[in-house]
């Protein structure tokens, strides 16, 4: 059988080399499939490869052999040596993509052989019609008509592999207690970066704000979100990430005790006096006006009497609103922190069909927040800061498309969301603890930091450098890009819409942790801008896939309306292989015109069932140009049948 054993082994070098500014493994995998590897050792190689860089693991000799040892696959392929000879296989690891080229012609090869070979033996047992083994025969040969390959369409509903947290954007002593933690506990960094961006909000949010530019000030709290499993030890994270702020809290509370214990002791024995002359005035031998006017200053200098609240840093995360509401205007600034989604939970509905979201919107924002409802006595606050640091479930998120209001009134805008692949079942069994020197420098800079803002007497407001507001200024034009009709954040325009207002405010908390012992007042520079960019660029791609999980997106149903009519067959027993536009708005009575399709067209694209072609005019002038969609084989492809290509 035709086969290039050469050419197998430098596509499988090169994607074992991976040199820099090249992705080899990109390359040969798009043109190459396990079931095209001529000997089966290498397909076992190449499936080792795959899987490790969708994880994002590291991709080299050592670490293949490493994951084939364990795997057990190791001997079965040659072992160490001929990995390694794979590498000096590899004239130039540019070249990956025209090896994998070789590779997959020698398959099409191969299966135009296996075709004509099942076909002629399906002719001489006489056993079928020919005109049904003819039709079998021309869609096999069909699908090798083209070398291009359609690798697996995305199921609507999930993502091909999302990005891992930049950590190497977050100031060192942030970045290096993430790294550490999530090598200890066997976690993806992910939920220890989002806790970490949770635990700066904590210390920042609602005391220090970010002037953008003037007549534009964002505050510094952020509303944090990184679901994630049961089993995914999200409680062992949390609680290292977040234990430094619980600390202070108590050591707060602790010296504010005898001030209060003071004051409460001073407001009592005052309101006691009061009474006591209230208690005279009352008698009729004794009312005079005397005793009523000493009454009225004994009561008047208890109320003025206050007794300082129990200092608070954190709420439990299962607040309803109002509790939530009357303690933001006791502290003004509060974090609620927590390792489950109780607080999705109470927002969806769980206490109320139409729970009250002021509280969750004016935190976010710092709008004035009216405490009525909960007492007369106690006044309404300005500028109020709620942090929000969470990781509940996957499923938790689901509830949260039918709660009432949370996507029209904004609330779903405000977070941003990590959904990090589990790692379960691929986690080492023994690793080493957080390094002594990791967690205390971790531990004291984040005292250090609750203890600085906590102490402000008014909130201060930075500013950014002049290259700072340019960089603002180059991502806001960048983002409206996106905002567009068939641009990737079309149908996210609500979240997208305070994205770079989260991008300033991420900004200032990493100035705020960079700047911490050498002047965090100066000015925010570009590269903090930048370094907080790529951080919400991160958010941006996982929000992407949590709108779609929680199926707030409209264009899921009917992208999956559509793919179900590209499923069927056409009346003349054939399937659609091109469509366009105006063929979709036939798919379902709910379309009525072609721009009600377009969201639907564009998320099947996006994940991979449709391919676009170059738009050419339909020929009558005026017309916009129109594009031509080719469907994904495996729709009209049978399943006992060749390989998509």
């Amino acid at each position: 059988m035709p086969h290039d054993l050469d050419a197998e082994q430098a596509a499988l070098g090169a994607m074992l080399l991976q040199p820099p500014g090249l992705d080899p493994i990109a390359d040969v995998s798009a043109l190459v499939d396990v079931g095209d590897y001529y000997r089966p050792a290498h397909a076992t190689i190449h499936t080792a490869i795959v899987g490790m860089h969708e994880r994002g693991e590291p991709v080299d000799p050592i670490t293949v052999t490493n994951y084939l040892r364990r795997s057990g696959d190791l001997n079965r392929v040659g072992g160490p040596g001929y990995l390694h000879s794979l590498v000096q296989k590899v004239p130039t690891a540019a070249n990956g993509a025209h090896y994998a080229e070789i590779v997959a012609e020698k398959a099409v090869e191969r299966r135009i052989i296996e075709t004509t070979t099942r076909t002629a033996s399906r002719v001489r047992t006489a056993g079928e019609a020919g005109v049904d083994i003819a039709a079998d025969a021309e869609r096999e040969l069909a699908a090798l008509r083209t070398t291009e390959r359609w690798p697996p369409p995305v199921p609507l509903g999930t993502h091909a592999a999302l990005p891992a947290f930049p950590i190497d954007t977050l100031p060192p002593w942030v970045g290096e207690h993430v790294a550490a933690l999530a090598e200890f506990t066997q976690t993806p960094p992910d939920m220890a970066a989002t806790m970490a961006l949770a635990a700066l909000s904590t210390a920042a949010g609602g005391r220090v704000h970010i002037q953008i530019r003037p007549g534009w000030v964002e505050q510094s709290n952020l509303y944090l979100v990184c679901a994630m499993p049961p089993a995914s030890r999200k409680s062992d994270v949390f609680a290292l990430m977040t234990a430094p702020i619980y600390e202070m809290e108590k050591q707060l509370q602790d010296a504010s005790r005898a001030a209060r214990v003071e004051a409460q002791t001073a407001k009592d024995a005052a309101e006691a006096e009061a009474e006591a002359l209230m208690a005279k005035a009352r008698k009729p031998d004794q009312a005079s006006e005397h005793l009523v006017a000493e009454a009225s200053a004994a009561r008047m200098l208890a109320e003025d009497i206050v007794v300082p609240p129990k200092p608070r840093l954190t709420a439990a995360g299962d607040i309803t609103p109002e509790p939530l509401t009357h303690q933001l205007a006791l502290h003004r600034c509060l974090a609620v922190l927590s390792p489950e989604g109780d607080l999705f939970d109470i927002i969806a509905g769980r206490y109320s069909a139409r729970p009250n979201l002021g509280v969750f919107l004016k935190g976010h924002k710092g709008e004035r927040l009216e405490t009525d409802r909960i007492t007369r006595e106690q006044p309404s606050i300005d500028k109020p800061a709620l942090t929000i640091g969470i990781t509940p479930q996957p499923s938790v998120l689901q509830d949260l498309g039918d709660a009432h209001g949370a996507r029209d009134r904004g609330l779903l805008a405000r977070f941003l969301y990590a959904l990090p692949a589990s790692n379960l079942g691929y986690r080492k069994t023994r690793t080493a603890p957080v390094p002594d020197a990791v967690a205390h420098t971790y531990a004291s800079r984040l005292d250090a930091l609750l203890r600085t803002l906590t102490d402000l007497p008014e909130p201060v407001t930075l500013t950014m450098d002049a290259l700072a507001d340019q960089a603002v200024e180059e991502l806001q034009a960048q983002l409206e890009v996106q905002l567009r009709p068939g641009q990737p954040l079309e149908h996210l325009q609500d979240w997208g819409g305070k994205l770079v207002g989260t991008t300033a405010r991420v900004a200032c908390l990493l100035h705020l942790a960079d700047h911490l012992t050498s002047g965090w007042g100066q000015p925010l520079t570009a590269s903090t801008v930048h370094r907080a960019a790529e951080i919400t660029g991160y958010y941006t791609e996982h929000a992407l896939a949590v709108f779609d999980l929680i199926g707030s997106d409209p264009a899921t149903e009917d992208a999956r309306t559509i793919l179900d009519w590209l499923s069927r067959t056409k009346t003349d027993g054939t399937h659609r292989r091109t469509i366009k536009r105006r063929d979709a708005v036939a798919a379902s009575r709910r379309f009525r015109t072609v721009s009600q399709v377009d969201p639907a067209l564009q998320l099947l694209e996006a994940h991979g069932y449709l391919k676009g072609e170059e738009a050419s005019r339909d020929g009558k002038r005026g017309r916009p140009e129109t594009t031509t969609y080719r469907v994904h084989p495996s729709l009209h492809t049978p399943a006992d049948a060749v390989d998509a290509r």
